[in-house]
């Protein structure tokens, strides 16, 4: 290639990356709230990704994603709020859950907000009603609120000869771990067996908390719906490790080891989740779109973890159960 060609090359490159560069400026900018980590929520940024290309967006082609994930950590959440606020996001999608998206209610009023919550949104104070939210949020309610009974149920399937039952939740997500303590506190009386109520906020506050559960020896486990444990996978663990039969909220926790899981479908919320951005981006108003229910509930079993602790699954609970894990 001769010189002069050369350096034509070089100046036609630099305009089109000068041109690359103010089309990717023009973009608009999802702020994208999360009080988990990115490592234990990729399938379910994938199903986002889904529901957002659906309504025409895709991540760096024709819109910008800025990430923040809080690592279990909630009390970072108001401080990431503002941050995207400060970086002028078109919209903020606030997911996992009631911290995140009273977090980004603080942050602004103007800014549309798109949530994903197991807790009645209305009760909250999120939005004016489901059919008209009337606000700057909507987003997707979860059936969490209510399951924490059912998952007691199949614990109780793989563990019928258990008596005590520990109970782990996360007080700084206090509306929603009161919701669902009252919940099993009516069922355990019912049922005539004893709750032992833990409490954690952080890594070490779980193993303090479970060290407690094998000194009180329960005979099995629940573990709260929250962010915080799905992050550090640190329950799932220890669980396994001191032979604690175990149920959790999400199959995302049988996928990592955990013997059972009974809850609301992460991957439907998450792609409602992003319908719904592609949706605002292209000109509707979150007052206008009501709030949508994720309303499949999955069922998970691990077949290795249970042989590992000796149980048997009974052939009714396999054949009920969404995903089987060997």
């Amino acid at each position: 290639m001769k010189r002069r060609e050369f350096i034509a090359g070089l100046g036609s490159a630099a305009a089109w990356s000068v041109v690359a560069r103010a089309q990717q400026l023009k973009m608009p900018v999802i702020g994208f709230l999360n009080p988990a980590s990115l490592n234990v929520r990729g399938d379910l940024i994938a199903a986002f990704h889904q529901g957002l290309a659906e309504a025409g967006y895709v991540e760096g082609r024709n819109v910008t994603i800025e990430y923040r994930w809080a690592e279990g950590r909630n009390d970072r959440l108001p401080v990431m709020a503002a941050d995207l606020v400060q970086h002028g996001v078109a919209v903020i999608v606030a997911a996992d859950g009631t911290a995140a998206a009273m977090a980004a209610k603080a942050a602004t009023s103007t800014i549309p907000i798109i949530f994903l919550v197991g807790a009645d949104p209305v009760e909250l104070s999120l939005v004016a009603s489901l059919s008209r939210p009337g606000r700057n949020m909507t987003g997707v309610g979860a059936l969490a609120v209510g399951t924490v009974a059912k998952r007691l149920q199949v614990l109780l399937e793989l563990v019928p000869a258990a008596k005590e039952i520990a109970f782990l939740g996360n007080p700084t997500n206090s509306y929603f771990s009161a919701l669902e303590t009252r919940e099993l506190q009516a069922a355990v009386a019912t049922l005539g067996l004893h709750l032992l109520l833990l409490n954690a906020s952080t890594p070490r506050e779980i193993e303090a908390a479970f060290a407690n559960l094998v000194t009180q020896r329960a005979d099995a486990f629940l573990l709260g719906t929250d962010p915080l444990f799905i992050t550090t996978r640190e329950v799932v663990a220890l669980a396994n490790r001191n032979a604690v039969p175990a149920i959790y909220p999400f199959r995302e926790d049988v996928v990592a080891g955990g013997l059972a899981s009974y809850g609301a479908s992460n991957r439907d919320g998450y792609h409602l989740m992003g319908g719904y951005a592609g949706r605002i981006l292209s000109g509707e108003k979150p007052s206008d779109l009501p709030v949508q229910q994720a309303a499949r509930l999955e069922m998970a079993l691990n077949l290795k973890t249970a042989k590992a602790l000796g149980l048997t699954i009974p052939l009714p609970l396999l054949g009920r159960a969404d995903e089987v894990i060997e």
